[in-house]
């Protein structure tokens, strides 16, 4: 495991980078703490530190914005540009048969086959939000920005965690990803407004950044959710050490993304809002 620390406008930067096969990154399970306060799973960020999250996000991206790493291939933005849905159906189809055949069923295999259920039915949906995506900027991120890599003081970031090696993505995975969290999404009732506080605080620090890149940024993060069944494949493929945290991992990722498509026109809406009165 090797350890490199970058300095970025006062926020400290430490990226633990694994050599081997790391698995899934950013388990439930991870608390990071600094002084008394510590980030976790089921947290909310609150206003004040959205603002920082979305504040320093922008500043990385800035930072990172001519890494020599980013125009070179990426098979990662390749992969989940053409996601496999047949081959997603599937496994859901497998998973839901796994769940029903139980011959007793306890309350996760319920919430299994109703999950399961409602993400199939809107896996078409899938093609149609990537073909309306436009043309987005790409280039090298943090690569796993959330709440778990996030150390505050209170509402001061103090340090931002776990940078993976550097490679190409969409730049609007990346602030999608935080602005919308299942944990705001799900636990915030006023999500969308929370999302936009974060997405101002970035545009304060990285305001060049083109529209599209903005607008589309929820959209992306939908797409991240619906392409996944990360937590509940485990369940029942191969269950992990920390299998009840990703248990709830799923169900909160889940319903963050019937939240997301439900609301899409909405988000986007303010999203491109934001845009316009900067």
């Amino acid at each position: 495991m090797g350890e490199v620390a970058v300095g970025v406008v006062g926020v400290f930067l430490v990226g633990l980078v694994d050599d081997g096969d790391a698995g899934p990154r950013g388990d439930p399970g991870k608390e990071l703490g600094l002084g008394n306060h510590r980030v976790r799973v089921d947290d909310c960020l609150n206003p004040a530190q959205q603002r920082a999250t979305g504040a320093a996000l922008g500043r990385i991206h800035v930072a990172f914005a001519d890494h020599p790493a980013g125009s070179g291939p990426s098979p990662k933005l390749d992969k989940w540009m053409h996601p496999d849905v047949g081959k997603l159906e599937a496994t859901t189809v497998k998973l839901l048969g796994i769940a029903g055949e139980r011959a007793q069923r306890d309350a996760l295999d319920e919430d299994a086959l109703r999950t399961l259920a409602e993400r199939r039915a809107v896996l078409h949906r899938i093609p149609e939000l990537l073909a309306d995506l436009p043309q987005l900027t790409c280039q090298v991120l943090h690569g796993d920005y959330s709440a778990v890599n996030l150390l505050f003081d209170g509402d001061t970031l103090t340090a931002v965690l776990d940078f993976l090696p550097p490679a190409p993505i969409l730049v609007s995975y990346e602030l999608g990803r935080i602005a919308f969290d299942p944990r705001t999404v799900v636990l915030n009732d006023d999500w969308i407004a929370a999302g936009m506080n974060l997405v101002g605080a970035y545009l304060d620090t990285n305001p060049h950044l083109p529209a599209a890149d903005v607008t589309a940024c929820a959209r992306v993060a939908l797409l991240q959710l619906m392409t996944s069944l990360y937590g509940v494949k485990q369940h029942y493929f191969k269950p992990g050490l920390l299998q009840e945290d990703l248990d709830q991992f799923w169900l909160l990722r889940h319903a963050a993304s019937q939240r997301l498509l439900e609301n899409l026109p909405d988000v986007e809406s303010a999203l491109a809002q934001a845009v316009r009165s900067r």
